[in-house]
């Protein structure tokens, strides 16, 4: 099983470098990549064409669909399904950030304000709040991993 968790950490970090590239590409065609790096994307947002949000909103769908079916497929029971789902979208969002640092130097610091999520509506916080919500789904799925019995 610690095989099969290292794998999903895997996917979940490639999975957030392939969103990190497309969001830095969205960026640069809507003409935002090379804005005041310390603006936070909650004024960026207005600036966005309704359609491209409307493309993105889709795009976030379908991430949810792809961890939603890696978690059915790889999962043997209810639990088991939510922890391989949790776990996948943990690494995925923390690698997301880092991968968007890594190739445009954004955010610029963990209190930075980002949106989130567009679904239904725009989710806005300061970075520092989905890089620890991630890490503690980490740290408390490895947890009950861990010891005997309780997984």
């Amino acid at each position: 099983m610690l095989t099969q968790y290292l794998l999903l950490a895997v996917f979940g970090i490639a999975m957030a470098h392939f969103e990190g590239v497309v969001v830095v590409y969205l960026r640069k065609a809507i003409g935002l990549l090379d804005s005041d790096s310390e603006a936070g994307n909650k004024e960026l947002l207005e600036q966005i064409p309704k359609r491209t949000i409307k493309i993105e909103m889709t795009r976030e769908a379908a991430t949810i669909v792809m961890l939603v079916t890696l978690a059915l497929l790889v999962g043997n029971s209810w639990l088991d399904r939510a922890m391989v789902f949790l776990w996948t979208f943990a690494f995925w969002d923390l690698f997301y950030y880092v991968s968007l640092y890594v190739l445009i130097k954004w955010p610029p610091k963990l209190t930075t304000i980002d949106i989130l999520f567009l679904i239904p509506r725009p989710w806005i916080a300061p970075v520092w709040f989905p890089l620890g919500v991630s890490l503690l789904t980490i740290v408390l799925i490895a947890v009950f991993y861990l010891l005997p019995g309780i997984y």
